[in-house]
């Protein structure tokens, strides 16, 4: 086995990290504090080329795989900017490989390339307040009139929608009643979020206030049905396209933020000084941080091994699965770690480690709470009955 990363995976991971740490801690928590999209740190990736890492070169992109694009948002999580930064670009990555596969070649000729440039903002849009992670009881519909089709339904947290041009929509276009499957029957379109009858709302949350979350609301929306992405009905196939890739690179992304508040957290350890010596030389201090270093270079390896298996083509889901629950419970022992090392300090905003712990939090829920991982394993490796 080879562990190493080639020279160009190195040469990449040097250059997201110097212009990602040129963004610093205080810029980070003013974007937060202030729910402001952080435009500047999101213009000099698309100049510097990052944004397009996975299209395919005949788009403009970098034509790399998840595993290069996985080096990209870990870096980014490492700087400091967190779930802010990484969620500005993470959708370009893996919402968009829909239509990378099941695309039109017109679609991919009027789509891709301003998404490599980062001209073009694309959300996703799956969740809805009555489905949650069962997709196949979402209630969104997509009837056909004509050369149309009538959408109705709501989505919710809906990452950057206010920001976004288009939305990759996944609807029902049979009921879930006329269908062999549950999973058939449901349709992919890319519809433009300026549409009549498309409502957006903002939604107040707990973490990662730069890059807001929203609800969307679809009243009698009518797209063409040039909008649809691939085949009438087979559209939860397609989706199933972008979930590995986003299990993979949020675990990178955890993996990231647990490595920044580690950093921190030791620092601090080293600095502080109470009873006339470094709080870093208790083992009550000390072993914790530790532990939480091997946490994350044993998550790191899974993950890695997630991100090969899936450029190499083979089976992934096992892999992707693992290395979301484990970077996520890895990233996030690490932030609350950091805290603890701070002390009543680590409460404090002005030592951002309670910015990771936010964001932190976050990767233990989305794309996929640890639960329904536990169950991914559960049935479809160890083979035990399906227990919902």
């Amino acid at each position: 086995m080879d562990f190493e990363l080639t020279q160009d995976q190195q040469d990449l991971r040097t250059a997201v990290r110097d212009l990602a740490r040129s963004f610093g801690d205080d810029y980070w928590a003013q974007r937060d504090e202030r729910g402001e999209f952080p435009w500047d740190f999101y213009n000099a990736f698309a100049d510097a080329g990052w944004l397009g890492i996975a299209i395919p070169e005949e788009y403009g992109g970098g034509g790399l795989g998840i595993t290069e694009a996985s080096l990209l948002v870990e870096e980014i999580a490492a700087s400091g900017a967190g779930m802010n930064g990484c969620s500005t670009m993470h959708l370009t990555i893996f919402g968009l490989n829909t239509i990378v596969k099941h695309g039109s070649p017109e679609l991919r000729r009027e789509i891709l390339p301003r998404a490599a440039d980062g001209s073009l903002h694309v959300c996703f849009g799956v969740t809805e307040p009555d489905a949650g992670t069962d997709t196949t009881r979402i209630s969104t519909t997509a009837r056909r009139e004509g050369t149309d089709y009538l959408i109705n339904g709501r989505k919710v947290w809906i990452t950057k929608a206010g920001d976004s041009e288009k939305i990759v929509l996944i609807t029902r276009s049979t009921p879930r009643d006329e269908v062999a499957k549950p999973t058939d029957g449901m349709s992919l379109f890319l519809v433009d979020l300026d549409t009549p009858g498309i409502e957006l709302s903002p939604i107040p949350k707990l973490g990662r206030n730069a890059v807001a979350s929203y609800e969307i609301v679809f009243d009698d929306v009518r797209v063409p049905a040039t909008a649809r992405i691939g085949e009438e009905g087979k559209g939860f196939r397609y989706l199933l396209d972008g979930l590995n890739p986003e299990r993979i690179l949020l675990a990178h992304e955890a993996l990231g933020i647990g490595r920044a508040a580690l950093e921190k957290a030791t620092a601090y350890a080293g600095e502080r000084v109470v009873f006339d010596r470094p709080i870093g030389q208790n083992q009550g201090v000390a072993f914790p941080l530790a532990e939480s270093l091997m946490r994350l270079d044993a998550a790191e390896l899974v993950a890695r091994q997630a991100a090969w298996r899936y450029d190499q083509g083979l089976p992934c889901g096992r892999e992707a699965n693992s290395a979301k629950f484990l970077c996520a419970d890895a990233g996030f022992t690490a932030a609350d770690q950091a805290i603890q090392t701070h002390g009543g300090m680590g409460y404090a905003k002005e030592y951002h480690v309670e910015r990771y712990f936010r964001e932190a939090r976050i990767l233990r829920l989305a794309p996929v709470s640890q639960e329904m991982v536990l169950n991914y394993i559960s049935q479809h490796v160890l083979g035990l009955p399906k227990s919902y």
